[in-house]
């Protein structure tokens, strides 16, 4: 059975981003997340986590079509 829930040294992993940069999404609202335990400790829903994966590849599908439709200034 999947995990519902994982902590953000596995987001940052399966993003290939550091720790900070994961703590920052969360922190931003990019990415929601939970504190939960005695000690606040983050966890990120993978659902959310996917949802955000796909968020992003729009993002940058909408900023490569749009960047297309632009001249280069190559020579």
């Amino acid at each position: 059975m999947a995990r519902r829930f994982i902590p953000l040294t596995e987001v940052s992993e399966i993003l290939d981003i550091s720790a900070a940069q994961a703590y920052a999404l969360v922190r931003s609202g990019d990415l929601p997340a939970i504190k939960v335990g005695g000690r606040g400790q983050w966890r990120v829903e993978t659902a959310e986590l996917e949802q955000y994966i796909q968020r992003m590849y729009a993002e940058t599908r909408d900023f490569v079509t749009t960047r297309a439709d632009r001249p280069t200034d190559e020579a």
